[in-house]
């Protein structure tokens, strides 16, 4: 079916608003790349301490300078359970390559910090700016000019959006993003959430709650809630730049270690030395990015990605916005119900249809562009309507076969044509506060408009403080404010998620407004987060005080402070104390970022020239 005019439109419109920069970002990637072995260019003393640490086989392929090299870019740690499974994969990767005559270099590993972990501490006020520091990290890896193609092992958070931005500074250079797969479902999702709950009442000790979390975070795999990690997976899948069928295959498993071989042969196949030369800067085009785009809102994925997928596409020269997401919302219907938006995991996301499913019926609606480069060979999004599994026999090896057109639970994954809702899940936000977004997948639609005093806050500490005391037990619009990137790093504040729904639990109209971040598992509570601009860069937000009557309408799409426009914009915005943000915890390192940082809307990007 052709694509749909409202795809189309927007798809056109991003095109035109990013004629210049896409063709200077493709001029300057055909120039860094020509044909034969990037390793070609390097003077003997350089190719000798390229392989110099090479096993004797490895090294004769390398002097000869006309096999494959295939570098390994791995953000493993094994603190990590979505990435402690990598330590393996270099080991099966090198073994594919070389049985196919070639050789894979572990080129380099990248940072890879856990959201989880870091949740309401201070480490948290790294976290965003963790995604650039990954990026240059990708490009210190590739600068040795030893490759031919790379993998690229990664997962969560904002992992797998500074490896594709750092793969695309290397754009003449083919890649495929390898994943490790979800852990197996533990407690599940709406009982964790419960308990946080119970929690923060004080009606259960830490004891309980620890167990709780230990229950549901229990082994090697990414967290199984459809948060940002499992939307990273969605968009490599959505985008072309993963095998079909492999984001949801659980770590350890013959299936799993089938797929790191299939990519690691794949990668062989599509470097400039053979005839389907496949680099990475043809795969993410315009309509890759609106098929990532359409994959996000159709899930009801992670908000994170507003301001992580204008990163990513700006990298390949790809301009989007807000308003983007938001056209595309009303014509995307809503098809997912994985939790926070319902009670399944992505486990059970995955036997039910997933991705594959999820695809077929987005082609069959027209709301996806089918004729795009992938990493995955000629036909397009077509091939990833195929499903992985393990070839009869014993051989170990995957294969590839039609999935079913039909979804195996219809409470979990639904056919385009019998939508949850018939938009998306994220809808932009513009008012006299500025612009925000708001994920409306999760929130029910008697909790989509609030409309009551507001009560500012300049810390999330100083919220849960007053949430203790009993001040919020009212109808109330939470404002915390000088949470932007340039302020602290913009930290997730998804440690105010369960305070929030106890106050809605009992009955009260409440919401967040935000100039940081809530968590990719953005819940019931009605959020307008990443108000742009922000606070600490006189955004209105600033202006708001205890008491004004703040109306957030999810349903018209605005967020205005009601109060008089003259007496509005004759206010002061009084900046606190911030010196605190820039020291502990690492965080006197990061003051060029900060400093350079853009706009949540423009990708919250710390680099010249990807804005």
């Amino acid at each position: 079916m052709p694509v749909q005019d409202a795809i189309r439109r927007v798809t056109d419109r991003i095109i035109e608003r990013s004629a210049h920069s896409r063709a200077q970002y493709l001029e300057q990637t055909r120039s860094a790349g020509h044909k034969g072995p990037r390793r070609g260019t390097l003077a003997c003393g350089n190719l000798a301490h390229g392989f110099a640490a090479c096993g004797a086989v490895d090294k004769e392929r390398l002097k000869g300078g006309t096999d494959i090299n295939v570098a390994i870019v791995s953000a493993y740690n094994d603190m990590l359970s979505a990435h402690q499974p990598f330590e393996r994969f270099p080991a099966i990767i090198k073994e594919a390559v070389r049985n196919l005559g070639g050789v894979a270099q572990f080129a380099g590993g990248v940072p890879a910090m856990c959201d989880g972990v870091t949740q309401g501490q201070t480490g948290m006020e790294l976290s965003l700016f963790s995604r650039d520091v990954i990026a240059m990290s990708t490009a210190i890896a590739l600068s040795h000019n030893m490759f031919d193609a790379a993998l690229y092992l990664g997962v969560c958070d904002k992992i797998v959006p500074g490896l594709l931005i750092g793969a695309l500074s290397f754009g003449h250079l083919p890649a495929i993003f390898v994943p490790a797969g979800p852990m197996t479902s533990g407690l599940s999702n709406p009982e964790k959430a419960r308990i946080r709950q119970l929690y923060a009442e004080g009606k259960v000790g830490r004891d309980a709650l620890l167990e709780s979390e230990s229950q549901s975070y229990h082994g090697p795999g990414t967290c199984t809630f459809y948060g940002t990690a499992n939307s990273n997976q969605m968009l490599m899948e959505m985008m072309g730049l993963h095998l079909p069928g492999a984001s949801f295959i659980n770590p350890n498993t013959p299936l799993r270690d089938a797929l790191t071989v299939a990519a690691a042969e794949r990668a062989t196949k599509i470097t400039a030395l053979g005839d389907e030369y496949t680099p990475i800067a043809e795969v993410v085009d315009e309509k890759a990015v609106v098929n990532g785009l359409v994959g996000l809102l159709a899930t009801g994925g992670s908000t994170n990605h507003t301001i992580h997928l204008v990163a990513m596409a700006a990298a390949a020269g790809i301009r989007i916005d807000w308003q983007d997401f938001n056209d595309l919302s009303q014509a995307v219907p809503l098809l997912c119900r994985v939790y926070p938006n319902g009670i399944a995991d992505v486990n059970h996301f995955h036997a039910a249809g997933g991705i594959q499913f999820l695809i077929s019926t987005l082609l069959d609606a027209g709301l996806l562009h089918k004729n795009v480069k992938t990493v995955a060979g000629p036909g397009g999004m077509e091939a990833y309507r195929m499903e992985a599994f393990l070839e009869e026999g014993g051989t170990g090896r995957v294969t590839w076969r039609p999935a079913p057109r039909v979804s195996a639970d219809p409470e979990v994954v639904r056919p385009a044509d019998n939508p949850f809702q018939p938009t998306g899940g994220l809808r932009l936000l513009t008012g006299n506060l500025g612009r925000a977004v708001i994920k409306t997948s999760a929130v029910k639609p008697q909790h989509r408009i609030v409309e009551a005093p507001a009560k500012v806050f300049d810390s999330q500490d100083a919220m849960l403080a007053a949430f203790k005391t009993g001040e919020l037990n009212r109808d109330v619009v939470v404002v915390v404010r000088f949470q932007g990137p340039k302020s602290n790093g913009m930290p997730e504040l998804h440690k105010l998620t369960p305070q929030l729904g106890v106050l809605q639990d009992k009955g009260f109209k409440v919401a967040l407004v935000t100039d940081g971040r809530m968590s990719g598992a953005s819940g019931k509570v009605p959020a307008a987060i990443h108000v742009t601009p922000e606070c600490l860069g006189g955004g209105p937000l600033g202006r708001v005080r205890d008491g004004d009557i703040i109306r957030l309408d999810a349903e018209a799409g605005t967020l205005e402070a009601l109060v008089d426009p003259a007496e509005f914009a004759a206010r002061e915005i009084t900046v606190p104390d911030l010196t605190p943000n820039g020291w502990g915890m690492g965080r006197n390192l990061f003051g060029a970022f900060r400093a350079a940082v853009t706009g949540a809307e423009q990708g919250a990007s710390s680099f010249e020239g990807i804005a």
